[in-house]
């Protein structure tokens, strides 16, 4: 199993190469570039602005760019010899002033550095390490529920097959996979932070000139993000699990199960759902990529200071390095995320054998 993980791993390098030319592309084709953004003085000249877009390096080509980006521009040195030379950059002011000079000192992804945020000046690698633990407690936590909730509620409604529990599951199911996440959290915050005013609408913490709070504080801002979050996966989970169970209860070795006398929550939770968790494993992989992708539209609505949140962020203000950083992050979480729904094959179905 571990050479079988090595290898797909190793075949998963020219995928995230792809998405970093796609995702790279696209976004030196969107209109508009970050000296744009960043200057908003109306009395600099056409060639202060040019000087500006120069400093940023977006006036190069696309090719360029990219190698910019993947390789630095700072001195590159291969068997001691220096194969990318830093270049002098003015440096401006917020209202584009020119102020001086600096040498040209990014190292480049490969090695570790995703650049410096247009917006912030801050390290785009310590950006993302700030607001990394907030996406994966969400997120985290979302899963757990979506699939400790989902799982027996899908199995349940395929034994009792008919009765009232079944339909109501199924029939929630289905609203909640069709309602929007962002609308669902919108009407969660009218409802329970507007007109019961039980619950905060927002951010991950109670905001205080002290910066104290208490366990409960944090329970409580959890619970909204964490429902909208999760809802969509409980919906899904619960409609799988439910026609993966009824396909198993109808095999042969399930009437064995029954003959020989074992109980029928022997049956249904030893025998049956270990079995329907197979076809599972195809979705539980897929949903840690979508599970962050779908917190991209939660932080925003709840002020929740995660990578979802500063995406958005950093794609209004055309913060290039920031953007380029979070997609290849949510591109080796996809990678991640299918591998281990293929590693979960083997661990619930013995007849695998991945190696």
């Amino acid at each position: 199993m571990f050479r079988y993980a090595l290898r797909r791993l190793i075949q998963a390098i020219p995928t995230l190469i792809g998405i970093s030319i796609i995702a790279y592309a696209i976004m030196y084709y969107a209109p508009g570039n970050p000296a744009s953004q960043l200057f908003f003085n109306p009395e600099l000249t056409t060639r202060q602005r040019n000087a500006m877009a120069e400093a940023l390096g977006v006036n190069d080509p696309l090719h360029i760019q990219y190698a910019r980006w993947v390789v630095g521009d700072a001195p590159y040195k291969v068997m001691g010899v220096e194969i990318w030379g830093g270049r002098m950059l003015p440096v401006f002011d917020r209202r584009g002033t020119e102020i001086g000079e600096e040498l040209g000192t990014r190292k480049g992804v490969l090695r570790g550095d995703f650049g410096q945020s247009l917006v912030s000046r801050r390290n785009v690698v310590e950006l993302i390490r700030q607001r990394l633990p907030a996406t994966i407690e969400l997120g985290g936590l979302s899963l757990l529920i979506g699939t400790l909730i989902g799982i027996p509620v899908g199995v349940l409604a395929a034994v009792y097959q008919g009765s009232i529990f079944d339909q109501v599951t199924r029939i929630m199911a289905v609203i909640v996979s069709s309602i929007p996440v962002f609308w669902l959290g919108l009407m969660l915050i009218i409802i329970f932070g507007v007109w019961l005013d039980v619950l905060p609408m927002g951010n991950r913490f109670p905001i205080s000139v002290s910066g104290e709070y208490t366990l409960s504080d944090r329970i409580e801002h959890l619970i909204l993000p964490t429902f909208t979050l999760s809802s969509f996966s409980i919906a899904t989970f619960s409609r799988f699990m439910r026609a993966s169970v009824l396909d198993v209860l109808n095999q042969d070795y399930i009437r064995t199960a029954r003959a020989k006398g074992l109980s029928n929550r022997s049956v249904w939770f030893t025998h049956a759902t270990r079995n329907a968790l197979i076809p599972i494993a195809t979705i539980l992989g897929p949903a840690i990529p979508n599970v962050i992708a779908g917190a991209v539209l939660t932080e925003t609505i709840y002020s929740w200071p995660g990578t979802g949140r500063m995406i958005v962020e950093a794609i209004r203000g055309q913060d290039y390095p920031v953007i380029m950083a979070v997609v290849m992050m949510f591109g080796v979480a996809t990678v991640i995320g299918y591998l281990l729904s293929d590693l979960m094959y083997a661990l619930l179905d013995p007849r695998i054998r991945l190696a």
